[in-house]
Order: structure tokens, then sequence, then C-alpha cells
């Protein structure tokens, strides 16, 4: 097989969850499949970091298209009128774009991700000209390609909800985790990156970038109804974006603002595994997730996990999370003490099958089901054509 793969959209650091899931996926089909050609198409911001990812595989190629997709009219543009030429020139059997869009026409099939539709549920995360653009042209990609993929259930019966694809032409193939999450890092480790960071335990993680419906404000409330009650300090790892105005407001209620600690450019991968490993418990109270993934870090990391029942994560966390029914502060804050209140046996019961349904979820088990449907659209369209149908 040759393998067209759009990565277009990737600005590394930018597109949080997609980036992890384009990132990982690949990795794990280019070690399943040596014999597939992989061709990357690729930015100017993105190329260097693919290049050194697959700089000792014989099978990945990357062709760079020379703009930056942080001017994203000019990326939309690229992507409709550049990339299916570029895709044609190299011989491509079919192309996969995992960033919500794709081109409306292409000279080979077509397969499109679309990992969730926020947008639909929380138009307040996106302004109205980003909604309308993003809308037009993910419901144009789902009818022009021959699949359309899904990170979970949850989010496949909204592209059929909302009507942007037929079930028939949409699969549900669930995210995997990096297994080393789960790898006990050493205590001198863990203890000299947190003297770095000025980290001191017990804390709370939340990894999850500021947009409204992640409901960070929510979690600054609940811990402070009950601050005064836990030694713990909220640690937030996370970009901003438009709930900023939230947060703020939410620091207001407050007493000691020094137990607040945001790292808003993010950290490195290392970093990051570690404040999940010495985490006391980790928090999630985001109304809408296609799936969830730093729930599933969490618990191969083996922290208790607290979540909500919204969207997929009722679906990804199973049994193994304590979730609200409502979302709300006192909700949350209630959640907190109980995970507080657990004695050292029943945090490590909790753990060992929290860590065993991570386990389950695997990036190569959805790389083998992505190239199932990969070959099924290949085997459907066996002579060469342009896609034209009608949006």
């Amino acid at each position: 097989m040759k393998l067209a793969v759009n990565t277009l959209f990737l600005v590394p650091g930018d597109v949080g969850g997609t980036e992890t899931y384009l990132r990982e996926t690949l990795l794990a089909a280019v070690r399943e499949y040596p014999n597939v050609e992989f061709i990357l198409f690729t930015n100017l911001e993105n190329n260097t970091l693919f290049r050194e990812l697959f700089s000792d595989k014989d099978n990945v190629r990357c062709v760079c298209l020379q703009f930056r997709a942080c001017i994203r009219p000019l990326r939309i543009l690229l992507e409709q009128f550049l990339l299916p030429f570029a895709v044609k020139k190299h011989a491509a059997e079919i192309l996969w774009s995992p960033g919500y869009t794709a081109p409306f026409f292409s000279f080979c099939p077509q397969v499109v991700t679309v990992c969730d539709l926020q947008y639909k549920s929380f138009p307040e995360d996106m302004s109205r000209l980003e909604r309308a653009t993003l809308d037009f042209l993910v419901r144009g990609a789902c009818r022009k390609c021959d699949a359309v993929l899904a990170i979970s259930e949850f989010s496949r019966q909204e592209l059929i909800k909302h009507d942007f694809a037929d079930a028939k032409k949409t699969h549900t193939i669930l995210l995997g985790v990096d297994a080393s999450f789960g790898v006990s890092i050493s205590e001198s480790e863990k203890n000299e990156c947190l003297q770095e960071l000025s980290l001191e335990k017990p804390y709370i993680l939340c990894v999850a970038h500021s947009y409204p419906h992640k409901k960070i404000d929510v979690l600054i409330e609940a811990f402070a109804e009950i601050e005064d009650d836990i030694p713990h300090d909220l640690v937030v790892v996370g970009r901003h974006r438009r709930g900023e105005h939230l947060i703020t407001e939410s620091l207001k209620t407050l007493k000691s603002k020094d137990r607040y600690v945001r790292f808003k450019n993010g950290l490195q991968y290392r970093t990051l595994q570690i404040l999940y490993q010495s985490a006391d418990m980790f928090v999630l109270p985001s109304a809408y997730e296609g799936f969830g993934l730093p729930v599933i870090e969490a618990m191969l990391a083996g922290v208790p996990v607290i979540t909500t029942k919204e969207g997929a994560l009722q679906e990804i966390a199973g049994d193994y999370a304590f979730c609200v029914d409502q979302i709300n502060s006192r909700n949350i804050a209630e959640q907190i003490l109980k995970v507080t209140s657990l004695s050292g046996q029943e945090r490590v019961k909790y753990a060992v099958a929290a860590k065993q349904w991570a386990n389950s979820f695997s990036w190569k088990k959805s790389a083998r089901k992505m190239f199932g449907v990969f070959n099924e659209v290949i085997n459907h369209n066996a002579e060469p054509h342009v896609k034209g149908n009608e949006l």
C-alpha cells in the first residue's frame, strides 16, 4: 500500500489531543506495516518534527508543501487545491486526513478522521466565523471521503445524529495510550523534576486547555470550597483558549492564590509523565470529550481519576473513575474529598483495576483496525477516479 497522510493541519503544541492521535497512530502503523510506503504531506511548522520522528524508517517520506499552517486561510486553500495534485504526483493509493478536514476532490480514495463535534454542543469555544468555516469543511470532508473514522462510539453517534455521515461509512476506532505512562519512574527523578518546577506534594492534577467546556473554572471553585480541608495544591497544564476569562473569575474565590499552579505553555513529555505519576489524583471536569485521553493516561500512571459522565468520558473511563452526575463545584469537591479519604489499600486496589483497564487501549490495535478500513476502501475503489459528488 502507498498511503498519503495529510498532516497540513498540525502546528506542533497547538492542537492538543489531535497531535497525540496522529503521532502515536503513525508510530504504531509504521512499526506494524513495514511494507507500506507512508508519504507524509507536511508544512513548515511540522516538517522537522516528522523527519526526526521517522529518520530511521526507510518506508516513510516527508513532502513539505512550504507554507505555515498557522495562516489558517492559506492552509485551507492549499489543502483543497494543492494537496490533491501533490498526492497524485506521488501516486498514492489512498489519502488519510486525520485532522477533521480533507480535500473536496481527490484522484484516489480518501478517509478522514473527525475526533468530535464539540463546536455543536459548545459554540462559545469558537467565533461565529470559525464555527461556520469548520462546519462547511467538516461536512464536505465527510461527504466526499469514502470512510469516516471516529475515536469513540459517542463521537460516531454524534456524526450520525448531526447528519455528517451515515452509519455505513463511519467506523469507531478507539485511541490507544502510551505504555510508558505506566512505567514507574524513580523517586529521585520525580523529586528532582518537581523541585525544578517548584512543586510540592500532594497536588491535584488537571491536563486541559482552557476551553469553556473543559470547566477548569468549576474545578477551581470546587478546590476553593475545600482548600481549608485538604493540604493539596491544584496544578493545571494547558494553553490559553477562549475560557480564560472564566478561570480569571474563578480564581477570585481562592483564599490562597499560591496554591494554584498553571503551566500555560505545556510541558515536556517526560515531565508530564512525572506529573501524572506524582499526583495524588487527576481531575478532568469536562462537559464534552470525543475521547478523553488524559483520563486513560492518568489511570495507566496509577492515579485515581475524577471525571464526568459527559461526552465519551463514561464510555472511556468505564467503572474505573469517580464520576460526577452533574458538573458543579459541590459535586466535584465531594469527589475530591472522597478520594483523599481512601485508605492505602483502597488506592492500591483501585490503581490495579484502573491500570488493567487502561492497558486495554492500544495504539497497535488502533492502527490495525484503521488499516482494515483502508484496505476495505481500496478494495471498493479498484480503479483510480476523481471523487466529485455534489456537496
